[in-house]
């Protein structure tokens, strides 16, 4: 245990010093925001693919496969699927607007008036996510040392604090790509081989597993659709993966390691698919899922090794966190306030321009989060419904408008804000007639609203300016 405590330590500490590095390097907002805009493929991919395969997919993907078998990979492997669909798809466009959020390319596209409103959607979902992740690895820091919630929550988060604080997110981007590193040896090169051999391989799970385990549809057709549609959907237009994708140094680097990190999630969540199958093996029956990941590890590991792959869950919650702290740092400076205050989009150069009082600035904005997060983190336990409340408002209330600017050029403002209403309050309402967060249907009723509203406002009302619609294209066309 000792040894696990040390490897765990310097883990923390090497994180610290990252940031601490990385302070040089954040010169100007655009530095501190989306690091520069310059990231080759390896440090986007890799930084990308440690966002994605959080907790959710590392600690959550594993419980799921110990509860369902192989069909525990459809969490992971959705939120892979919406990384290969926004590469692929809008990631080239994205990272040609130069912006530094959601709501500013709905701004851009649009006129002015949506800033507020999108950004407080987008900051609800991107600030519980970071609340969640702390919850998850204090939890793991209550275990590891023996600490009450408060101070573990505190040890964890102010880590996270600390490195987002120094350097922005070129520190972010740093500590993911050896968070990455870390978690990727930890679960393919480290936990998948002991597991398999502590169960005797295939064979032996063929052997000791009934055959609804390797039934890939075993978990419910249900729960498939819901993972691919609410996963993928808050993939495509969150703000933590729209801020990656505007750290990438060209729109062809976002488009093709976004898509190879992508591939990585697939082969990840089939890995902790497989371990989850063999800690079903391993483990007594009826263990709470959310445990099997450190059972597993204690299971199969010598201390040492343990701490490194427990280190690997913790990088995964970490880049989450960390992730959505600076999201929510981002989008309440550049959309709420800015928008309250009535300033318009900056131009690139611009950007380069700006001093180092903006990159202070967000720095106080990154600080104030992060106590906010830690607060609410040691006073909830479970944030889970408003882990589903939020993503559902961020996929319903800004999905449509959002991928509709890109593809209808006829689509306006009062079309926009039309949709984003209707579709919060259809699904809210939903939600509250038949007193359950969690239902599908609330989901896809405020999308259906949220289409309609934005195609009856926009052919009700009067096109874009022209004046909007060229600065877009100016922005948006190819170089």
């Amino acid at each position: 245990m000792t040894l696990n405590l040390i490897v765990i330590a310097i883990y923390m500490a090497v994180m610290v010093g990252i940031g601490w590095y990385s302070k040089r390097r954040a010169t100007n907002e655009s530095d501190f925001l989306v690091a520069g805009r310059r990231l080759g493929p390896v440090l986007y991919a890799g930084t990308m693919g440690a966002l994605v395969m959080g907790g959710g997919a590392t600690v959550g993907g594993i419980g799921l496969a110990y509860q369902h078998g192989i069909s525990g990979m459809w969490l992971a492997f959705s939120l892979g699927f919406g990384v290969l669909v926004v590469s692929l798809t809008i990631a080239s466009l994205v990272s040609r607007l130069k912006v530094y959020t959601v709501s500013q390319m709905l701004e851009l596209r649009y006129g002015k008036g949506t800033a507020v409103i999108s950004g407080l959607v987008m900051l609800g979902y991107a600030f519980m996510i970071s609340v969640t992740s702390t919850i998850a690895y204090g939890s793991i820091f209550q275990v590891l040392f023996g600490l009450d919630k408060l101070p573990a929550v505190l040890i964890g988060g102010g880590v996270v604090v600390l490195y987002a604080f120094l350097g922005g997110m070129w520190s972010i981007t740093l500590t993911d790509f050896v968070q990455f590193i870390i978690k990727t040896i930890g679960i393919f090169a480290i936990l998948l081989p002991a597991a398999m051999v502590a169960v005797g391989g295939w064979e032996g799970l063929h052997a000791k597993l009934p055959e609804s385990a390797f039934d890939i549809t075993e978990i419910g057709w249900g729960t498939i659709f819901s993972y691919l549609i609410i996963y993928n959907l808050s993939i495509v237009i969150g703000q933590d993966v729209w801020q990656r994708i505007f750290t990438a140094r060209s729109d062809k680097v976002a488009k093709w390691a976004g898509a190879a990190a992508g591939v990585y999630c697939f082969f990840y969540a089939i890995a902790g698919a497989v371990i989850g199958m063999a800690a079903k093996v391993l483990l007594p029956p009826d263990v709470n899922r959310n445990t099997v990941y450190g059972m597993v590890v204690d299971n199969v590991l010598p201390a040492g090794l343990s701490g490194l792959v427990l280190a690997a869950a913790l990088a995964a919650i970490m880049s989450v966190s960390s992730g959505t702290l600076i999201a929510s740092a981002t989008v309440a400076k550049q959309d709420i306030v800015r928008g309250l205050r009535h300033r318009g989009l900056k131009s690139e150069a611009e950007q380069r321009a700006e001093s180092h009082d903006e990159v202070r600035d967000s720095r106080w904005y990154i600080l104030g989060f992060g106590i906010l997060m830690i607060a609410m983190a040691a006073a909830l336990n479970d944030v889970v419904a408003a882990i589903t409340i939020g993503s559902a408002i961020v996929v319903t209330g800004l999905f449509v408008p959002v991928i509709g600017g890109m593809v209808w050029r006829r689509a306006n403002l009062p079309g926009t804000i039309a949709s984003i209403v209707a579709g919060i309050i259809v699904t809210f309402g939903h939600m509250a007639y038949v007193q359950d967060v969690y239902s599908d249907n609330s989901i896809f009723f405020g999308m259906a609203a949220s289409f309609i509203a934005y195609i009856a406002g926009t052919l009700a009302t009067k096109p874009t300016d022209p004046a909007i619609m060229a600065e877009w294209d100016a922005r948006a066309k190819k170089a």
